[in-house]
């Protein structure tokens, strides 16, 4: 018998991306913006034309995807879910070409019992064939034809047309 297909989201959802630009602007940026106020909507809204360059820039560098934060109870939970799933990463890692090899060794560090084989690096991710999608840009679960669903992010908070998870916690008691 085969086992219902999850599709993770590796930034964001696995990675807790955000997290680690919000600490960048926090401590190289000089600025007098908060930890709470760079969560409460995209970085983006937050920073002049020159320092989202200069971010931009740093998500383009190699090694910026080495050592992202696990997001909270993301191993525990992929793993419980990986009993009842047959658990796929799909990241777009097309955009951030540097971020290949980076995003792979993340993987193989903190989900190593997700095989190579279930590791999908793709730009549009309109191709993925699953029952499930959890993802955190809205425009991935618009063309997902099974069940999408939006994990919380800061630059997503205003969307209102998925079904949203905000947390691994969340995505436990209503996956398992």
């Amino acid at each position: 018998m085969t086992k219902p297909r999850l599709i993770l989201d590796q930034d964001d959802v696995l990675a807790a991306t955000h997290g680690k630009l919000a600490q960048i602007v926090l401590s190289d940026f000089g600025t007098n913006l908060t930890h709470e106020a760079l969560h409460q909507g995209p970085l983006q809204q937050h920073l002049s034309p020159e320092d989202q360059k200069r971010l931009y820039k740093l998500i383009h560098a190699p090694g910026f995807f080495t050592d992202i934060p696990v997001m909270p109870n993301a191993y525990e939970a992929v793993l419980e879910l990986s009993k009842k799933y047959d658990i796929f990463v799909a990241t777009a890692a097309m955009e951030f070409p540097n971020s290949f090899r980076d995003k792979y060794d993340w993987l193989q560090t903190h989900f190593n019992f997700i095989p190579w084989s279930n590791i999908i690096f793709c730009g549009d991710k309109s191709i993925l064939s699953g029952d499930y999608l959890i993802d955190d840009m809205p425009r991935n679960l618009k063309t997902f034809k099974g069940k999408g669903l939006l994990f919380n992010a800061p630059h997503n908070l205003e969307e209102t047309a998925y079904e949203r998870v905000r947390n691994w916690e969340d995505i436990t008691k209503r996956l398992l």
